[in-house]
């Protein structure tokens, strides 16, 4: 059985819906394919934030910057792996694609028009404005389609219930201190129950769930057709050309043709074990879903397209924690958050700190297997106290009113009343983990850390508390009980990807196009080469990409 499309593409991501969606909208007929039961892939577990350089929301709110200030940025942070053609591309795309889907579509977004650029303080870095999020979408919308939706990820939520960065979160954070907080989360959290009996789920979508079901409300719309629980077993091609895909369901093998091309959009390779053996000794633990397995690489190379390893680092990382739980099963948490807050470190088995803990996530992990010894498992732990968890959280274990103590009893977070005992109980050396708390504190005091700067950037200040002076990212860590939680390396996905240009062309080896083949998202080699310059840099770069994509198949571009 065969059945003619304009445009197949494998993966319903956002890199995925985004190609789709733009199709459809330039005419062509769409077929999305989905592996896994649900639509969604890791996007719909992500915080859902989006790099822009230049978009249309900030021109709005007023910031209005030198084009090639992005540029000179990007530049300076990527270095020796800076691709200028592709480079100039995404930036040339990405604020068209903010502008296409906030009026054609049913992606509204929100500005981040206050969060800095990781490296904030490099020539051309960007002090806000940068950044869109899909704004928040009530999953009724959807009508019966919300039961094709994937779940958010538990561990980033509470009972279900997405919390967005920014104006929510900082509502849940002062529930206990302030009236109006109060009400705002309890009408939140009254609603969210009544969904959870009514719909069985939560409907208050915010994050990456918002921005994947905004996507499909858009695709449904278009009269995109997308199938899930639905394998590409092979890519067809006419000479050397890429012309359809085979596909095998519950109800047999088909073939799909695509006149215009195929678009590889499944999520990237993290969970392709065997691919990354022979890098460091120790890979990172994946936040990807499982579907991320390397299955789009595979097809890719197998017309003849090269897998891109020279990225800085192979993976997007994440430092992240693990969840015991009753059943005997475990699960990650992504420490995101508390790591920037005041009253805090980050420490190796040695007691040693190593890095600034409140830089980037990515740049925690670099830094963590840069001290970790040859042969050495790569771990750390972050220091806090009990007053430090009841007020910010920290990791899986949330601030006040909820409960520490099953997060003790699990074991996830160790507790003493010395940082000796805590030292003792980690396992991590007692002497010199008490050296770099005095160290720490007698500079924490004054609000200094002349050892790593932190609270010196403004990307750092963000994350801190603005209430804490003279450092909103530095506070002594004096007053027990004393609490430790091990952290490990993660990571949001793979940066290593297939070889691309900049129309997202699936290349060879010696750099010849392979006609009627794209690769987006997690499938292609990073855009910012295995660097991390900002939030966000994950989907944007994947949303634009399957924008352009989609508009040079459609011969738009």
């Amino acid at each position: 059985m065969t059945r003619q499309y304009d445009l197949v593409v494998i993966g319903s991501g956002a890199a995925g819906l985004s190609a789709a969606v733009t199709a459809a909208h330039a005419g062509l007929t769409v077929m999305v394919v989905e592996k896994a039961p649900v639509i969604g892939g890791t996007t719909a577990w992500s915080g859902g934030w989006i790099w822009a350089p230049c978009n249309p929301l900030a021109i709005a709110d007023g910031i209005v910057e030198d084009k090639d200030a992005p540029k000179q940025y990007l530049s300076h942070v990527l270095g020796n792996h800076f691709d200028e053609s592709k480079v100039d591309a995404f930036l040339t795309y990405a604020p068209q694609m903010v502008g296409f889907f906030a009026t054609k579509t049913a992606l509204a977004f929100q500005s981040g028009s206050a969060i800095p650029d990781t490296y904030s303080d490099v020539v051309g870095a960007g002090q806000g404005g940068r950044s869109v999020i899909a704004a928040p979408y009530d999953g009724r919308a959807l009508g019966d389609q919300i039961a094709r939706l994937r779940l958010p990820l538990p561990a980033t939520t509470f009972m279900g219930m997405t919390i967005q960065a920014g104006a929510d979160l900082r509502a849940f954070m002062a529930m206990t201190k302030s009236a109006s907080a109060f009400v705002y989360v309890a009408r939140r959290f009254g609603r969210h129950l009544w969904d959870l009996v009514r719909h069985q789920r939560g409907m208050q979508l915010r994050n990456g769930n918002a921005l994947i079901a905004r996507l499909m409300r858009s695709a449904l719309d278009a009269q995109v057709e997308i199938v899930t629980s639905a394998n590409v077993t092979a890519l067809q091609r006419d000479g050397q050309r890429v012309v359809g895909v085979t596909l095998q369901t519950a109800d047999g093998t088909a073939v799909l043709g695509a006149r215009c091309g195929v678009i590889l959009a499944t999520g990237g390779a993290s969970h392709d074990v065997a691919r990354f053996a022979d890098g460091p000794a120790q890979a990172p633990r994946s936040l990807a879903t499982t579907f991320s397995d390397g299955a789009g690489a595979r097809l890719a190379e197998a017309a003849g397209a090269d897998f891109d390893r020279s990225a800085a680092a192979p993976f997007a990382y994440c430092p992240v924690s693990e969840i015991p739980h009753r059943d005997g099963t475990t699960s990650l948490f992504p420490h995101i958050i508390e790591r920037g807050k005041p009253g805090i470190i980050g420490v190796l088995k040695n007691g040693k700190r190593f890095c600034n803990e409140g830089n980037g996530y990515h740049d925690y992990v670099t830094a963590l297997l840069a001290a970790t010894p040859q042969g050495d498992v790569a771990e750390s732990w972050l220091i806090a106290t009990r007053d430090f968890q009841r007020k910010y959280g920290f990791g899986y274990a949330r601030p006040n009113p909820l409960p520490l103590g099953p997060h003790l009893r699990s074991g996830y977070v160790k507790q003493a009343r010395s940082i000796r005992a805590l030292a003792q109980v980690c396992g991590i050396d007692p002497e010199g983990l008490e050296r770099s708390l005095r160290d720490y504190n007698a500079a924490a005091l004054r609000g200094d850390d002349p050892a790593f700067g932190r609270g010196s950037s403004a990307y750092n200040r963000l994350q801190g508390d603005a209430n804490i002076t003279p450092n909103p990212c530095v506070a002594p860590i004096m007053r027990g009980p004393f609490l430790a939680i091990r952290v490990v390396p993660g990571s949001f996905g793979s940066f290593a990807g297939i070889k691309t240009n900049a129309h997202a062309q699936a290349l060879c080896k010696d750099g010849r196009v392979i006609d009627g083949l794209y690769a987006v998202g997690a499938d292609m080699k990073s855009v910012f080469g295995g660097y991390y310059p900002a939030g966000g840099i994950n989907i944007g770069p994947a949303m634009t990409f399957g924008y352009v994509a989609a508009k040079h198949a459609a011969g738009q571009i």
